[in-house]
């Protein structure tokens, strides 16, 4: 493997591993925090979105579709994108419905509900249910985020903030019910902090897979991971993060930073031209 595409690979799964890592923060948040601030969440999700939706749909589609027809062709070629995009669609939309809307960590809870309610007699079952339905969301998010990274290291990063300020929500939605369960604060905040890790433990899996069993990187299998990673974030985008961002603060709030995710992924996407 040469050596630039060596330095791809571990900048990838650093910038994963920071993603992932960011549920520690919101963690940490529910906990310091009096209040949320339901403004700053709003366009800080929003502008999540419109990084996400822009770069998956200009940058990693077309992308997906250059690979794929310079190994079938051009319309051949078009036809396999569109089936990965939407195959990874169908992929995190099944995960999403397979887990119970109370242990999923994207359903959003407040800071100021944090200890409101009485703690759950059933500590071990509802942090190892918890636990394991964060890891099960976050595994595919970790994919997403580190086959971006090796679609462009010059679009790794803000990709990286964008997947990074999604979960930074989610570790706080995520420390409120195991807190319920447990009344332990710190240990509220490791689950949170580890299950974070599940991005970059999906992000090696995946990348042992293509790498032994699918001839490395070739342009057939990266064309269709990079379809799917489009797919996956557009969907994360508009089931998750934009009703999220609606939820707490004003409609033109969560568009606004929308389209400002959308104008800094353009921006970094045109100086790199």
């Amino acid at each position: 493997m040469e050596n630039i595409e060596l330095q791809n690979i571990m900048l990838a799964f650093g910038l994963t591993l920071f993603a992932g890592m960011s549920t520690g923060i919101g963690s940490a948040i529910a906990f310091f925090a009096k209040e949320t601030n339901h403004k700053l969440l709003a366009v800080s999700l929003g502008f999540s979105a419109g990084v996400m939706i822009y770069v998956s749909l200009v940058e990693i589609f077309q992308k997906a579709k250059a690979d794929l027809s310079s190994v079938f062709g051009e319309v051949t070629g078009a036809w396999y994108t569109v089936a990965a995009f939407f195959g990874g669609i169908l992929f995190i939309a099944i995960i999403d419905k397979l887990i119970p809307s109370y242990e999923n960590p994207h359903e959003i809870r407040n800071i100021e509900d944090l200890g409101k309610e009485q703690k759950n007699k059933k500590l071990m079952r509802m942090g190892v249910f918890s636990a394991l339905a964060i890891a099960i969301h976050n595994f595919p998010e970790g994919m997403a985020t580190f086959m971006s990274g090796l679609a462009d290291p010059y679009i790794a990063l803000p990709i990286a903030v964008a997947i990074a300020i999604h979960n930074i929500p989610e570790g706080i939605a995520v420390s409120v019910p195991v807190f319920y369960a447990t009344g332990n604060r710190r240990k509220a905040f490791l689950l949170s902090f580890f299950s974070g890790l599940a991005e970059p433990v999906g992000a090696l899996i995946g990348f042992l897979v293509i790498y032994f069993f699918f001839d490395s990187f070739s342009p057939a299998i990266s064309g269709i991971m990079f379809g799917a990673v489009a797919g996956i974030m557009v969907f994360i985008s508009l089931d998750e993060l934009l009703p999220t961002a609606e939820e707490h603060g004003e409609h033109h709030l969560s568009i606004y930073g929308l389209v400002a995710g959308m104008a800094v992924m353009a921006l970094s996407l045109l100086l790199f031209l």
